[in-house]
Formats: C-alpha cells, structure tokens, sequence
C-alpha cells in the first residue's frame, strides 16, 4: 500500500518536475545580465506599458469626437477650440517620448559598464571561465533588445494615434521633434545611439556619476545635430507660378496642405531669384511697386517645400546613418573598449 501510495507521488513529483524544466528561463550570462539590471529593464517595461495604454486611450477619445463632429466630411481647420484639448494630449506625450533617448542614455547606458567598473564586479566576471567578448555582447545584446522593443512598441502606437489627423490637421508640424523624432524609426535610432554612446563614455571615464553627466550632454548634443541636419534629408520641391509679363502683380503658388514651407522667392526673365521680404516692397505705392517689378524684370514666384509623402523615406535615410553609427560605437567598443573592462 506505502509502495501505492508513493507511486503516484513519486510520478507526479517527476511530473512536475520535468514541467518546470520544460518553461522558458533565462540561463547563463543572460540570466546574470538581466538579474543586474533587472529593476531598469522592469522600469522600461512597466512604463512602455502605461504610456501606451495611456495612448490607446486618448486615441478611443480623440475618435469618438472626430465621429460625432462629423470628420472627415467637415473640416478640422473649422473645429477650432473644440479640438484644442485632443492637441494637448498629442502635447503631453510628445514631451515625454522625445526625451526617451536622453533618459535612456543617461540611465541606462552611461552606468551599463562603469557601475562595473567602478565597484570592481568587471574584475570578478574576468576572473571567472566566461570571456569579455561573451560578457560585453551579452550585455550590449539584451540592452539593445530592451531599447529596441520598448521604442518599436511606443513609435508604432503614437503613430497610429496621430495617423487619422496626419493629413488633414495644419497646426501640426510634421517636421517638428515632438512629431518627428517619436515615429517611425528615428525614435529607435536615437535611442540605440544615445545609449551605446553612454556605454562607451561610461568605458572611458570608468566612473558612474561622471559618465552620467557626459551622457546627458552627448545626448542633448545628439538631438541638436539630429534636429539641425533632418530637413537635409528630404529633396526640396520647387512650386513656380504662370509667367506674366514684367510689372504685372504676382501670385505665389500654393503649396499641400500640410507641406513644410520653406522659402518664396520672386524670379526674373532670366532665373534670378529675389527676396518678397526686400524686393520692391509692398509698403510703398502699387504703381511705384509695379514699376520696381517691371524694372528688375519679375515675371513669376517659387515656393520651395517638402511635403509630408517624404516624411518616412527621410526617417528612414536619417536612421540609417544612425545606425551606421550605433554599429561603429559597437565595434569599437569590442575591439578597443573589451581591453578596459577589468
């Protein structure tokens, strides 16, 4: 009877045991890794989490009023005040989301390494079997994870917030960073740059609070140079009205609704372009202005703009030297960085 009785428990002892052998758990260097920085990773997580419930929500409101006021049939330019509380919601986030890769450098990537440097843990993992090529890919590898899926997963829902009004609402500029760096993957590449540059500055200084100031000034450094060069990357259209004959007064061409007007000229019989804001200004009278337009031969206008069908291919083309770069920092920091971490 004893030997019935342990039977069952015995097997379902085994059972058991080969159902928890079987669940997915993290193990080795990967284990080790995620247990040292387990409170951030949960961090990013809890937060990616509530920030895009958050934005799940307010894109339920923002659709029900657009229902209800009868879009896209009437026009939002018309809403006016009405829909003024749906755009600070859009500001709300925005701020948060375009500081993400600032916070993630500073936080995340600048103590990565110098923690351990600092408090001697680099030395215990050279001292054991394991490599540092091992030990830095694993650390490297399952930061980048966690940055990539927590920025993917924040771009893809702001965006299909801001789709239904992306092109029919003019008070959002598109070229702006609060829209442009938090969709598509320029957020991703900021990020990844901003954290493995803390990562190697953290190499270098080998000190946790100093690298975390160095970070922070690397990466509103970034954002900068990002936010300076970004318009480079799309190819300027050139709107050009009708001829007319010299002195005839001048209309610019208009330019699609939520284009990103950069510059109107006036321009000559031979191609010369002029500044509306000092040629032949309108402030004197017409008939002296049409004189000065006759005289200096203008027989047309051009706007030149980039419009929003450019706004991914630029993001896109922006990302990739970003990476470019992320992937420089990366292999530095295996080739010359590994030789530091003891």
């Amino acid at each position: 009877m004893n030997a019935t009785k342990n039977g069952p428990r015995h097997g379902a002892g085994n059972a058991s045991t080969t159902e928890a052998t079987r669940r997915p758990r993290l193990s080795g260097m990967t284990w080790l890794v995620w247990r040292q920085h387990r409170a951030a990773f949960w961090t990013m997580i809890a937060a990616t989490v509530l920030c895009a419930a958050w934005m799940i929500y307010q894109r339920a409101q923002m659709m029900d009023f657009l229902n209800a006021y009868g879009f896209p049939a009437k026009n939002l330019d018309d809403a006016e005040k009405k829909f003024e509380p749906y755009i600070g919601a859009f500001t709300s986030v925005t701020t948060g989301l375009t500081a993400i890769p600032i916070m993630l450098g500073v936080l995340l990537g600048a103590p990565l390494l110098a923690g351990d440097l600092e408090n001697g843990t680099a030395k215990l993992i050279a001292a054991q079997s394991v490599s540092r090529n091992r030990w830095l890919a694993t650390k490297l590898a399952l930061t980048g994870l966690a940055v990539t899926v927590t920025t993917v997963t924040l771009s893809a829902v702001f965006a299909w917030w801001w789709n239904p009004i992306k092109l029919h609402y003019l008070d959002i500029d598109w070229t702006s960073r609060e829209f442009f760096n938090t969709t598509g993957p320029a957020p991703v590449a900021l990020s990844l740059l901003s954290v493995f540059g803390g990562v190697l500055i953290g190499v270098i200084l080998r000190r946790t609070l100093a690298a975390m100031v160095v970070t922070l000034g690397f990466t509103v450094a970034l954002q900068a140079v990002w936010g300076y060069f970004k318009l480079s990357l799309g190819d300027i259209v050139t709107a050009t009205s009708k001829p007319v004959s010299p002195g005839t007064p001048i209309t610019f061409p208009s330019v699609p609704r939520t284009a990103h007007w950069l510059d109107t000229s006036y321009v000559s019989g031979s191609g010369k372009l002029f500044d509306p804001g000092t040629t032949c200004t309108p402030m004197v009278r017409e008939e002296v202005a049409a004189a000065c337009m006759k005289k200096a031969d203008i027989v047309g206008a051009s706007t030149d703009y980039i419009p929003i069908s450019q706004m991914s291919s630029m993001q896109w083309f922006g990302a990739s030297i970003l990476f470019a770069l992320t992937a420089g920092i990366v292999v530095f920091l295996f080739f010359w960085g590994r030789k530091r971490l003891v």
